[in-house]
Order: structure tokens, then sequence, then C-alpha cells
């Protein structure tokens, strides 16, 4: 059974006052909810090899690190940065498995050079047309591919922000903006962080902005955003990843983003 609010706020200050292991598998328990939401919007078709309780069992390591490390006085929800830590640890999950399969990684590869290629000869995102031109595919070719590409990119704003190492010690952005361990300096660092990120985001295309407030912020999935702006899921995914690039581009100019 959830708990109520009241029986919320407690089993908070039982676990994080008096350490009560009862009332950290409470609260597990309690917001469990969220690891099938962010891994059935993360990935809305299990890759062969994988089952979906694969990518729930990852997301349920995310959840309870999240339990673990979560600062209630801090002003972040607990849904936004347990959201992010059991999406971070499903794509890492996916990352390490490999699963798409080395003919398709070529022609996402292919798309990745044609979209620099194309958006710097003619100074604007190409179209699906003009992509299919260069690449020699229908616009529908063109179209699953770059949905393709969205599911099964890891590029997200902790790889902006870039990351010490990978496995357990891999650090997510969130992280640095919610740690109740953080010393007085990597608290200072991480709101650096995210008053630079946040500048750039603010500096991103109108559409491309939308798109990262409601994925990363709303939890909406990138079929839902292309309803909300009356563009296909493709052409999210072609603002997701123009906006990653820009951001990672300012990052590194703030001297802020780790050079891949």
């Amino acid at each position: 059974m959830p708990l109520s609010q009241e029986q919320l706020q407690r089993a908070w200050i039982e676990y994080k006052v008096y350490k009560d292991p009862r009332a950290r598998f409470d609260l597990i328990n309690h917001y469990s909810y969220l690891v099938k939401i962010t891994a059935g919007r993360l990935v809305s078709n299990v890759p062969n090899g994988l089952d979906r309780e694969d990518l729930v069992s990852s997301g349920v390591i995310g959840l309870i690190k999240s339990v673990d490390q979560y600062d209630p006085s801090r002003d972040v929800k607990f849904e936004t940065y347990a959201i992010a830590l059991i999406r971070g640890a499903i794509l890492e999950m996916l990352r390490d498995e490999d699963w798409v399969p080395r003919s398709i990684r070529e022609k996402l590869k292919a798309l990745e050079r044609a979209q620099q290629k194309l958006e710097t000869a003619l100074g604007k995102a190409p179209t699906v047309r003009e992509l299919g031109d260069y690449l020699g595919m229908t616009d529908e070719e063109v179209d699953d591919l770059m949905v393709r590409s969205g599911r099964t990119s890891v590029f997200s704003l902790d790889d902006v922000v870039g990351g010490t190492s990978d496995g357990d010690d891999h650090i997510h952005f969130i992280e640095m903006i919610v740690d109740e361990d953080a010393s007085p300096d990597g608290e200072a660092e991480g709101k650096e962080l995210r008053r630079i990120l946040a500048s750039g985001v603010d500096n991103l295309p109108e559409r491309e902005r939308l798109v990262i407030a409601l994925y990363y912020f709303e939890g909406l999935t990138f079929k839902e955003i292309g309803k909300v702006l009356g563009v296909s899921e493709s052409r999210v995914y072609q603002l997701h990843t123009q906006a990653m690039a820009r951001l990672r581009t300012f990052m590194k100019e703030q001297g802020t983003a780790q050079v891949a």
C-alpha cells in the first residue's frame, strides 16, 4: 500500500535522521512505481536478448541509490531526482549490453554525419527530405532511422556535463545538485553547473528549449512531446539531438564539459 503524505514525511525523517532500515524499505516500496514508468517511457520496445525485467532490475538500482542519497532539505522534488537516476541506471545497462546491431550502428553514424554536414552547408537543421536525398533514402526510412537513433542514444544531460568514470562511480548531473554528503566545495560546484547549464538551455532555439523542458523536467516521452508540438516523433528526436549538441558546445566553451 502506498504511504499517505503524513506517513511519507515520517518515513523520510525516520530514515534520514534515525537510519531506520524499515523506513528505507517503505520508501523504496512506495516509489517503486517510478521504475516501471521510467523504463516504459525510456524503452518502448525491449531490444532482442533483453527482458523488460532486466530494465526494471537496473531501474531499481537507480531507485535505491536515489533514496539513499536524496536530501529532503534541498529544493528538488524526490520524483525528479529519482527519475534521473533510474533513467541513468537503465541507460548504463543498455550501453554495457551494446544491444544495437552493427548494421544499424553504421546507418546511425551515417545519419549523424549527414546531419552535421548538411547543417554546416545549409546553415540550418536539414529537413527529412534533405537528409533522404543526401543518404539515398525515402522519408519513411529516414524517419525510422531517426527514431532508432533517439531510442539507442544514451546522450543526455549527464553526457553534456560529463562524468568522472563509468560504473558505480559514474556521477550524474543531478547528483551534483542534490547530494546530502556533498562538501561545501562540491555543493558550490553543483550550483555553478546548474547555473551554466540553465544559461545554455535559455539560449536554445524555442522548440529545442521546449523539448528539453518537457523531456527532462516534465517526464514526457518523445511521442507525447510530438503531439504537444504538432510534429512527428522523429522530428522531436532530431530537435533533442540538436539541443544536446548545442549544450555540449556551450558547456565546453564554459570549460565545464568533459571533452570526448
